[in-house]
């Protein structure tokens, strides 16, 4: 069967002059996706846990939760515009973020508040491994730029840890 017009143009590959080998335009764009659907995992986790505060430090718990959320969801747009860039497709639809994440979701009717400090500690923390390993194969791959917003959101997640390590400690909540 002969293809259309329309359906070449649909399975084309993206073509996006970058300077980079076909290794790294495979690989990093693929790594980026990984990365975004995690990011909208975490994101999704976070508000879900801000929604859901309760106890004596809810203020603070939702207050934290709230500007965490913001700096997950202010990677989203960046993350996905850096693997079109590169040539790379990225998320399609919730269902595909949920083929992709890494992060586990939590759907307990109920999460006491030192258990979501853990938990968003230790997802966060597996993002920044995660970070970190993208960040190596950027710079096999000689992409720079991509290396560069990974530094900075490295580093944001990197606090974000630290803040719920901090507000996690015994004694404090």
């Amino acid at each position: 069967m002969t293809e259309s017009p329309l359906q070449t143009r649909r399975l084309a590959a993206l073509l996006t002059p970058t300077g980079l080998s076909a290794e790294a335009v495979r690989d990093i764009p693929a790594g980026l996706t990984a990365l975004l659907a995690d990011v909208l995992a975490l994101y999704l986790k976070t508000k879900n846990f801000h929604w859901h505060a309760s106890g004596p430090h809810f203020r603070d718990y939702h207050l934290m939760f709230d500007e965490q959320a913001g700096e997950l969801l202010a990677m989203v747009d960046p993350i996905a515009e850096r693997a079109r860039k590169l040539g790379g497709a990225t998320i399609r639809s919730i269902g595909h973020v949920a083929r992709v994440q890494r992060v586990l979701d939590n759907d307990a009717d109920f999460v006491a508040p030192q258990d979501m400090l853990a938990e968003l500690r230790e997802d966060n923390g597996a993002l920044v491994a995660r970070m970190r390993a993208l960040r190596s194969m950027c710079d096999e791959h000689g992409d720079v730029a991509t290396a560069s917003l990974l530094e900075n959101w490295i580093d944001e997640a990197e606090g974000r840890v630290w803040f719920l390590f901090e507000t996690g400690r015994r004694g404090n909540g």
